[in-house]
């Protein structure tokens, strides 16, 4: 069990002649110049060492996974130990009735959280896809025992707000952690459901046939088998090539263990659950007979109508990444070729995403449903397409990694894997069992914790380089400077006041598709004055050369529909008459509210 509380950190070693602990004995002469030098290096090494291993206020190891109950306390430890950064809430409950928990982080010091641009996190929609929840974790560690101690990350915590949702189906995770599994069961909620139209449901689950506490593959010997043991490797099955030659055993393999519960003549047909959080949501919505899992209608289930309506509460939200996985992509939608992002959106998505396959090795950069397949009403295509929000999906970890190539790794390479770096556990070889309907059959195969997700000792870098992925992302949220202020008298009492609103940052305040969708505030900049009267206002394409388009109401207050662009810039103008002290200020709910203080002459120049 793991408890809160610092690590400690040991100094360096004094350097001993003999190698024996204790306390140095002085030197003189040419010694000391020796020793100083010593002593000099010896804090440089470890000054070195700490710039690079921070200590943080809760130990977590980061080469394994960990199931429900393990998560919400380090949740809760994580959170006890940062109480002027992190606050923790149940957001909703999952259909078997466990709290999603959310962590909002935020420099309380540096202003609320709903007055900032903010990143939303989160990981685990699919139970079986379990270590985006450790990145998540790693996310959250990292940057609470970062804060004051990088420069980088503690400007990025001081402007921005985060938020983090480890787990989206708390239900498949506990399923897949605690019952047996393969790599890719357990991938839905655990709402009982009727998958294969019977009127019954979840009455014909896989079964742990030998009681070993996993499901594995069933082969069996077949005469008109398609398949056969690999010639160089027999714990590896291969198609039958017509062409070959020689005496070998056909198999037909039965997929993974079970029998047929429900009498139907069916094995395996109707497991547990059977819906699919990940196809829930309103943008591009299918109903199930398009795409299996969708649910009754949009937000039907208690998972994602909790998540939307925290997000939807957060108006502030700029940007978007959610953990599955794997295959190694960096994903942005749209999930199905029913919209086309706006070319300015593009040019973020591209920006990022291209910076990403650099900070993820073997991660490739890819369109939804052109790259990969078609998803109808996905969480990212919402949070995109309905909310207008800059917003990945990151499969982890890529069968390229196991040997560090480009090519993925085949079943040979894998095993060899297994053997020579896993020492044999990610494997179990076959062995003979009697099928109540197919009689001998040979069970075996790869284990759950194989595949889609990483070895042990890969997982802390795949949470280290994706976080820094997301750090680079949520680094490009909106970031207002007003410069170039500019008074000019333009006769009698009439002044001219212009502005530029400049964001320093990729990501626009409002992107285009959010424009289209007309989603949430919008941003506004506005004037005022005790002794100032604003006489016209409106917006200037060029500061020097475009016409000025006049706003027909309220002129002091300019709303601006399209928001700032990323990296660009948006020009203000008033035309006014009075003077004294002046204050421009900008607002918008994706950007820090900025303002800026001015003197306008009074009377004719």
């Amino acid at each position: 069990m793991r408890e809160p509380g610092h690590i400690s950190r040991a100094g360096a070693m004094n350097y001993m002649p003999s190698g024996r602990p204790g306390r140095p004995r002085p030197l003189s002469g040419r010694a000391a110049p020796l020793a100083a030098l010593l002593a000099a290096a010896l804090a440089s090494s470890a000054a070195a060492q700490e710039e690079y291993q921070l200590p943080g206020k809760v130990n977590i190891a980061w080469n394994r996974l960990y199931d429900y109950e393990e998560v919400t306390q380090l949740c809760r430890d994580l959170a006890a130990a940062h109480p002027e950064l992190l606050r923790m809430e149940s957001i909703g409950k999952s259909v078997q009735g466990r709290d999603m928990w959310a962590l909002t982080l935020n420099v309380e010091a540096s202003g609320p959280h709903n007055g900032k641009p903010a990143m939303y996190i989160d990981a685990n929609i699919h139970g079986n896809e379990a270590q985006g929840t450790e990145v998540v974790l790693y996310s959250i560690w990292y940057l609470t025992k970062g804060y004051g101690k990088i420069d980088t990350l503690t400007r990025l915590m001081d402007r921005a707000a985060f938020y983090f949702v480890p787990m989206v189906n708390p239900d498949g995770r506990a399923y897949w952690f605690d019952a047996p599994n393969t790599h890719s069961s357990s991938r839905g909620g655990q709402k009982p459901t009727d998958n294969d139209g019977d009127g019954l449901f979840d009455e014909d689950p896989p079964n742990d046939l030998d009681g070993d506490g996993r499901l594995l593959q069933m082969r069996r010997v077949d005469a008109n088998g398609d398949w056969r043991e690999s010639p160089d490797d027999p714990r590896i099955m291969v198609r039958v090539d017509p062409e070959s030659k020689g005496r070998f055993t056909r198999y037909t393999r039965l997929w993974f263990e079970g029998i047929d519960d429900d009498g139907d003549g069916r094995i395996n047909e109707d497991g547990p659950g059977g819906y699919d959080t990940n196809r829930n949501w309103p943008a591009d919505w299918q109903p199930e007979f398009i795409q299996g899992g969708s649910g009754d209608f949009p937000l039907s289930l208690p998972e994602s109508k909790a998540i939307a309506d925290f997000v939807l509460a957060r108006p502030n939200i700029a940007a978007v990444q959610s953990y599955h996985n794997s295959g190694g992509m960096i994903l942005r939608g749209p999930g199905a070729q029913y919209v086309e992002y706006p070319r300015e959106d593009i040019r973020v998505y591209d920006r990022i995403g291209k910076r990403g396959e650099a900070i993820l090795p073997f991660y490739k950069y890819m369109i939804i449903w052109k790259d990969l397949y078609t998803v109808h009403g996905g969480t990212v295509n919402w949070t995109a397409e309905e909310l207008g929000v800059i917003s990945f999906t990151n499969e982890l970890w890529s069968g390229s990694q196991y040997y560090a190539r480009e090519e993925r790794a085949d079943e040979k390479q894998r095993m060899d894997f297994n053997d020579y770096l896993l020492f044999g556990q990610a494997f179990v070889p076959w062995k003979k069992f009697d099928h109540p309907t197919y009689g001998e059959i040979e069970i075996g195969g790869w284990v759950k914790m194989s595949g889609r997700v990483p070895p042990s000792f890969h997982l802390e870098e795949l949470c280290h380089r994706n976080f820094a992925f997301t750090m680079y992302h949520a680094e490009q949220v909106p970031l207002i400077e007003l410069t170039g202020v500019e008074v000019a008298p333009l006769g009698g009492d009439l002044k001219r006041i212009r502005v530029d609103v400049q964001n320093r940052r990729l990501i626009p305040t409002t992107t285009a598709q959010g424009a289209l969708r007309k989603y949430g505030p919008r941003d506004y900049i506005e004037i005022g004055g005790p002794s100032l009267r604003v006489l016209a206002g409106g917006t200037l394409e060029n500061r020097y050369t475009a016409p000025f388009e006049f706003v027909e109401h309220t002129p002091q207050r300019i709303w601006l529909d399209r928001g700032v662009p990323g990296e660009g810039r948006v020009t203000a103008q008033w035309l006014v008459s009075g003077g004294g002290e002046a204050t421009i200020r900008f607002s918008g709910p994706r950007a820090r509210d900025v303002e800026i203080k001015t003197t306008v002459a009074n009377g004719s120049q």
